[in-house]
């Protein structure tokens, strides 16, 4: 499955521990751009609320900017469709100071489907430490294809 968007940073910015596969409720205009790849989830996040999984600030431009809606706004806050206990786990999740981060967004069997990751942010030295591990071992394997 070839990812419609894909917020590359998340990973870096959270220790992602665990990833849940999620529908997205959108509106017909929406899964065209969503298609299309139009759309933007860098900077959004997932939250329980009322007993209901929402994406917020997630962008999802109009397919055709004429014909939107007339009061459409492309930032809207949109629900994630999960079962009961899956929310109800996140829920507990979220209590325990874990984060839910959207990583990808892809299609599968014509739906449109969202992987949240589940983790914790990481500090200022952690993503210093990862920065350095992944240059020494591009280094390790710029040396083993040269030899």
């Amino acid at each position: 499955m070839k990812p419609l968007a894909e917020n590359r940073r998340a990973r870096f910015d959270y220790d992602v521990s665990e990833t849940i596969e999620a529908g997205l409720e959108l509106l017909g205009h929406e899964v065209k751009s969503a298609r299309g790849g139009q759309i933007n989830i860098g900077g959004s996040h997932a939250i329980i609320r009322g007993g209901e999984a929402w994406l917020i600030n997630a962008t999802i431009p109009p397919y055709q900017a004429l014909n939107a809606p007339e009061n459409y706004d492309p930032k809207r806050t949109r629900r994630l469709l999960l079962k009961n206990d899956e929310i109800r786990n996140l829920a507990g999740k979220t209590k325990e100071k874990y984060s839910l981060i959207p990583l990808n967004v892809y299609s599968k069997n014509n739906r449109i489907k969202i992987e949240i990751g589940i983790g914790k942010p990481r500090k200022k030295h952690d993503k210093r430490e990862l920065l350095k591990k992944r240059a020494i071992e591009g280094e390790i394997r710029r040396v083993a294809s040269a030899n």
